[in-house]
């Protein structure tokens, strides 16, 4: 004897409905397939499963016996078919992401480390680029989400703020393990030796106009593309440099000491930027709420 699920299925379906029109209706079969269908389990299993009148079918006492045994396997196995699927899906799932180097490097590794022992099921793929490329990445298809410092919204993107930073004085020195970063004015700027990135850059767009307020802004001075090269040339003793609160963790790696600007207090916003009209899957948001709660670890 060996009984199939589709078997089992049909049965059920009799079983649960009393009419063979209506249940060969419900598994989308003839009426005259599905009674071969019963009368092939009546034959394997050698006894009578229903009493068939004009009206009505009805379990005989064998169908009876049977019924809790089908219903048992047809649920078990339904449910293992459904969890195999859910897990099949979710073994699939990746998220594409691309951010700028500096993110990239200092503040993904920790979000990706707290999301990936939550949701090891996701593959999460990562683009390092210029604002510019993660701009396309994102509008091409080619990274599901993008990240940076966006001051105007790109076209035909949506973005959304995940974080927050503040401006900060990097200079050379020795910032003791632990200490809590202090403040200092924009006016100590006056009389330092400063280097920056670039005046296209938009966050030194953002930082020049500051400067200008004590008599430093959009001087001739000493330029770097990256963050990481300018912490670097502060450590060498080329000067000292403002840059937002994201760079602290690429700041502990060299001997310089940072200190938030006050007076006024400058902040910047991080956005996450997707395609508009793009439906975010539910693993999106959930990283976007792992990188929002590791953002203080990181100096947000």
């Amino acid at each position: 004897m060996n009984l199939s699920l589709r078997q089992l299925q049909v049965f059920l379906h009799v079983a649960r409905i009393g009419n063979f029109t209506r249940a060969a209706e419900k598994v989308h079969m003839t009426q005259a397939g599905l009674s071969i269908m019963i009368r092939e389990m009546e034959k394997q299993l050698d006894c009578r499963l229903f009493d068939r009148t004009t009206r009505m079918v009805v379990l005989t006492p064998a169908g009876r016996d049977l019924l809790p045994v089908a219903q048992r396997v047809v649920g078990d196995l339904e449910a293992v078919v459904a969890k195999l699927g859910v897990e099949g899906k979710r073994a699939r799932q990746t998220l594409r992401i691309a951010a700028p180097p500096m993110i990239s490097a200092n503040i993904l590794p920790h979000v990706f480390q707290q999301f990936k022992a939550a949701y090891p099921h996701v593959e999460l793929r990562l683009a390092d680029a210029d604002l510019h490329q993660v701009e396309a990445l994102v509008a091409g298809g080619e990274a599901d989400l993008g990240l940076g410092f966006f001051f105007k919204p790109p076209a035909g993107l949506e973005r959304a703020p995940v974080g927050k930073f503040r401006l900060m004085r990097v200079e050379p020195g020795q910032q003791a393990p632990g200490r809590p970063v202090g403040t200092t004015p924009w006016s100590n700027l006056r009389t330092a030796t400063l280097i920056s990135l670039p005046a296209s850059n938009p966050i030194q767009r953002l930082i020049e106009p500051h400067l200008e307020k004590i008599g430093r802004g959009n001087e001739d001075r000493p330029t770097f593309n990256f963050f990481e090269t300018l912490i670097s040339m502060v450590e060498a003793g080329m000067g000292t440099a403002v840059m937002p609160t994201f760079a602290l963790v690429a700041c502990h790696r060299h001997r310089v000491a940072a200190d938030l600007l006050v007076k006024p207090a400058v902040s910047l916003d991080l956005y996450q930027v997707t395609r508009r009209g793009f439906k975010a899957p539910e693993v999106m948001e959930a990283f976007r709420r792992a990188l929002m709660e590791a953002l203080p670890a990181v100096g947000g």
